[in-house]
């Protein structure tokens, strides 16, 4: 299958002009096992191959600054019931890359058509403790997308606004014991939804990210 191409006409990010310097490029997406791979090293063998996996990380232009699309699981699924996350899952035979994956992903949970989604870049690949390598895809997001979640799927769509999740003083750390050793996971102070794990650790890489090239 050929790479899929988007060219729609997104608004600009006015609160976030240097987004697309701290992304790497679509042309040159990363290859490294994950940034956090080191901390799973006796969760998952240093030779394992992960699956490969895509969540899209959408960016919504509004007159109040720029909101990012979250989705609350239901609490019916086998796996993260009830957790916050991007959407995304593994990518498919006919995907043609991490954007068609994460794409069509967001089309089959939130309803997102292509056409109202501009991808910019990739953050940083973040390796899971269930085996995933998953690649988050940042783009630009249609103003005037209204959500229609697969029930099956997703019991809730939300924004929660960039500039609470760029300010360090709403993201907690806790220590807790798994499988036999502390281990650190974040959390953001949200009202209402519990933002963690691996969705808080992208997020957490795309405010490193940014930081460093200011």
């Amino acid at each position: 299958m050929a790479v899929l191409r988007f060219k729609p006409h997104p608004q600009p990010l006015h609160d976030c002009p240097r987004l697309g310097d701290a992304l790497h490029a679509l042309a040159a997406p990363p290859t490294d096992g994950g940034w956090n791979r080191h901390e799973l090293h006796d969760l998952i063998p240093n030779d394992a191959v992960l699956v490969e996996a895509a969540v899209l990380v959408g960016l919504v232009p509004r007159t109040s600054g720029t909101g990012v699309i979250l989705t609350r699981r239901t609490d019916a699924l086998r796996h993260h019931a009830g957790q916050v996350s991007f959407p995304g899952g593994r990518l498919e035979a006919d995907d043609a890359d991490a954007v068609a994956a994460a794409v069509r992903e967001a089309g089959e949970e939130i309803g997102l058509p292509p056409s109202q989604v501009a991808p910019l870049g990739f953050l940083d690949p973040l390796a899971t403790i269930t085996g995933f390598r998953v690649m988050p895809v940042v783009a630009i997001v249609d103003a005037g997308f209204e959500p229609v979640p697969d029930p099956n799927e997703v019991a809730d769509v939300f924004e929660v606004p960039l500039s609470f999740l760029l300010d360090p003083r709403n993201l907690a750390s806790h220590v807790l014991d798994y499988r036999g050793r502390p281990r650190e996971v974040h959390e953001y102070r949200y009202p209402a939804q519990r933002i963690w794990g691996a969705t808080a650790s992208m997020l957490l890489n795309l405010r490193t990210r940014l930081e460093a090239i200011r």
